[in-house]
């Protein structure tokens, strides 16, 4: 290449102007992009207003109770790895059933107030009141270690068809401390010892409907003390006191 084809291809060169490429969206490409960001910014809009439009008519409210309605029932079920029901809570018309192995229900402070499983029931809290007229009936034995009644409340354990029983393996306590015990029967009332003695101690013991047996006595006189007197049967009944024994089974009074 000579000296003068050198000089002219530089001059070609160096007339000639740069391109510059632009980068970016134009055109109808850019009215699609913004018509999409407009599009997408409504349907935002739109899914919040439709939010807080059923968070209103559900009454769902920071602070306020969260209301499940339903025409039927609600059912809330909790699942085992097998896709099994473990833990069953349902609520109808007819009443609230749940399922479960455990039921437990606690105060704010974490203390246990109730408890139920397939062996016991445990009542936890520190009195149990039952407001029914006929109080509490259970079908089986009762096993508590103190029945109180409440402030100047009477206390009464009844059986009205069958008999009532009361064991321990170390005495019976039967305490009033500002009133009187009663104990009533329709039939007959046995207070047994095995192994001791049974004691009756107060000031003055009275038997008022004790029968009276046979006794004469000297003509003028009158006898007001009596005597107790014990069938073979163990029936008590009365006799008319004298310097002996005036006690004479009598077949009308120890049958």
């Amino acid at each position: 290449m000579t000296q003068e084809q050198y000089t002219h291809r530089n001059n070609v060169q160096s007339s000639e102007e740069p391109h510059v490429y632009k980068v970016g969206i134009y055109g109808w490409r850019k009215r699609c992009l913004y018509f999409f960001v407009l599009l997408l910014m409504v349907l935002i809009l739109v899914n919040l207003a439709l939010t807080i439009w059923i968070l209103k008519v559900m009454n769902f409210t920071i602070g306020s109770p969260l209301f499940l309605q339903s025409s039927k029932n609600v059912s809330v079920n909790i699942l085992n790895g097998k896709n099994q029901a473990v833990s069953q809570l349902v609520t109808g018309s007819n009443g609230v059933e749940a399922r479960s192995k455990l039921l437990e229900i606690k105060s704010n402070t974490g203390k246990l107030l109730f408890s139920a499983d397939d062996q016991e029931v445990v009542v936890g809290a520190e009195r149990l009141r039952v407001l029914g007229a006929e109080g509490a009936v259970f079908s089986n034995s009762v096993e508590t270690p103190q029945v109180r009644a409440e402030p100047f409340k009477e206390l009464r354990l009844e059986s009205p068809t069958r008999s009532l029983f009361m064991e321990a393996p170390k005495g019976v306590h039967i305490l009033a401390e500002a009133g009187n015990i009663q104990a009533t029967c329709r039939s007959e009332m046995r207070l047994e010892s095995k192994d001791g003695e049974i004691t009756l101690d107060a000031s003055k013991i009275k038997l008022p409907k004790l029968p009276q047996g046979t006794y004469s006595t000297a003509a003028g006189t009158r006898q007001k003390v009596y005597e107790v007197c014990v069938c073979p049967n163990g029936r008590l009944f009365l006799s008319q006191a004298g310097t002996g024994s005036t006690c004479q089974i009598s077949t009308s009074v120890c049958l």
